[in-house]
């Protein structure tokens, strides 16, 4: 009987275990991260939306999404999505960020919060 009990027992926690980690790899909407920007701020993140401007400088750009709860920017280092493309996005959420000396991010980002991409791809 202890056997069994051992074996139930092992196989309730890996399951809570992987429903965790699956909840916590969810794709969280842009409304979350702007409505609690401490909570996310250089944690992994991955949000999902429509391209809706992109710009692309010296091998690096910034591309905003929009997921309907609203707009957040991403800048890349792996290349920009197209304007209208349907994109899932993870990387980490800085406040403030920059590109460098001598490279400008469009107008409203500057001082702004943004999503430093570490992977990106298109959604069907």
């Amino acid at each position: 009987m202890g056997t069994r009990f051992s074996s139930r027992l092992s196989r309730a926690m890996l399951l809570l275990v992987a429903v965790a980690t699956l909840t916590a790899c969810g794709a969280r909407s842009i409304n979350q991260v702007l409505a609690d920007p401490t909570r996310y701020a250089n944690k992994d993140v991955k949000l999902q939306g429509q391209v809706v401007e992109s710009y692309s400088v010296l091998g690096r750009g910034a591309y905003q999404i929009d997921d309907g709860t609203g707009r957040l920017w991403i800048v890349s280092s792996k290349g920009v999505p197209r304007n209208g493309a349907r994109v899932q996005v993870k990387g980490k959420v800085r406040d403030g960020f920059n590109l460098g000396p001598g490279v400008s991010l469009p107008k409203g980002v500057e001082s702004g919060m943004v999503l430093v991409a570490s992977s990106h791809k298109a959604k069907d």
